[in-house]
């Protein structure tokens, strides 16, 4: 049985978004254990591919390199959410006012992953960044009132000029994200 490797495709965030949302997360996490990412995971994903065989890795790589080229994309970060809802969190987010080109690349993307033989995405695309996983029963409740103190979720703006093929590796706490390929919009 061939090796598999986790994927996704994403797109990076520039350093002073990253910054911006570490300093916010420095004043968070120490209020709940949470899984908390680290800055250098922080992403826009575009699109999950789940596990691959490693020996067709070139395939996707090539499959990936024929996405249409939608140019640079730039997106605004800011604002905070709760996956799937605010009253049973698993999922402390990021928001992301995504522009038309980051939807039309993330369908590229699953046509693209069709083709391989992926299943497609049947859930609608919501572009976040995540901030922190929540296992079990939590008390939200210091998180909620420090976001409501905060002065502003205005994160800045990040503009992407490629699309990423990231490898991910479980951690004991949180998985590592590793570029393994990258992709000129």
């Amino acid at each position: 049985m061939p090796n598999s490797l986790r994927l996704f495709t994403g797109l990076a965030l520039e350093y002073p978004v990253r910054r911006n949302l570490e300093l916010v997360l420095e004043h968070l996490r120490p209020l709940a254990p949470l899984n908390w990412s680290p800055a250098n995971n922080f992403h826009i994903t575009t699109k999950f591919i789940g596990s691959w065989p490693e020996d067709r890795l070139d395939q996707l790589k090539a499959a990936l390199t024929a996405i249409p080229k939608h140019g640079p994309i730039t997106t605004p970060i800011s604002g905070f959410g709760w996956y799937p809802n605010p009253h049973q969190p698993r999922v402390l987010f990021c928001g992301v006012r995504a522009p038309e080109t980051l939807f039309s690349l993330a369908k590229d993307l699953d046509t693209c992953c069709q083709t391989l033989g992926l299943q497609p995405e049947h859930r609608e695309y919501s572009p976040h960044l995540t901030l922190a996983r929540i296992k079990g029963v939590q008390n939200l409740t210091p998180i909620r009132h420090a976001i409501a103190q905060l002065p502003s979720a205005d994160f800045g703006v990040s503009t992407a000029s490629k699309f990423l093929l990231y490898k991910s590796e479980a951690g004991e706490q949180t998985s590592a994200y590793t570029v393994i390929g990258e992709f000129p919009l």
